[in-house]
């Protein structure tokens, strides 16, 4: 499929772009978030709650995301002329969506839980955060290689372009899910979280 941050700006597509270069920075904040994230599980004994903080903090910036993605997929199934012409991404990134989707709300839904609850109720939700991110890591970096290039392309032109209009908007909401994130993240601080399971002791 073209890329259409490259094409020449029709202003019946200006909301289809404006929808990729958002899908793209929001993009770039969570592969260098997710993986400062991914760091802590190498040593997660010590850095729990690093992992839990980052954890939080990441919350924000993926359900932009996870929006602006959506957004994009109900409007080309729901026949917008716009973003059918656009196109769908390909077969194989197409198959994998349900798979990143799924597991990415599992890994943090069962992750919040451990936070919350600890082992109350029952090491089963610990497996499941595990069985997750087993099925997470190759489907979210297959999905990053897939759309690399054309993520770097679209975020480039969002930085060094104004031709679509929104870009201050833009701008403002991916910094606004990265502040969100970065408050909810100190406020869950005043929380004491019960869950021990790998600090030693």
């Amino acid at each position: 499929m073209a890329d259409i941050s490259e094409r020449p700006r029709d202003p019946s597509e200006s909301g289809v772009v404006a929808n990729e270069r958002l899908t793209a920075l929001t993009g770039v904040l969570l592969v260098v978030l997710l993986a400062l994230l991914g760091l802590t599980v190498f040593s997660v004994r010590r850095l729990l709650p690093e992992h839990f903080f980052l954890g939080i903090l990441v919350i924000p910036p993926l359900a932009l995301k996870m929006a602006s993605t959506g957004y994009r997929f109900s409007r080309y199934y729901t026949g917008d002329p716009r973003y059918r012409r656009a196109g769908p991404p390909e077969l194989l990134m197409r198959l994998l969506a349900p798979i990143v989707v799924v597991s990415t709300v599992a890994i943090f839904a069962t992750g919040l839980e451990l936070w919350l609850f600890g082992l109350r109720f029952g090491s089963v939700w610990v497996e499941a955060h595990k069985l997750s991110f087993a099925i997470w890591v190759p489907a979210t970096g297959v999905h990053v290689l897939g759309h690399l290039s054309r993520t770097a392309r679209a975020a480039a032109h969002e930085i060094s372009s104004t031709r679509v209009a929104g870009g201050i908007t833009r701008r403002a909401l991916v910094v606004g899910s990265l502040v969100a994130g970065v408050i909810l993240a100190v406020a869950s601080l005043t929380y004491s979280s019960p869950f021990i399971f790998f600090r030693d002791g």
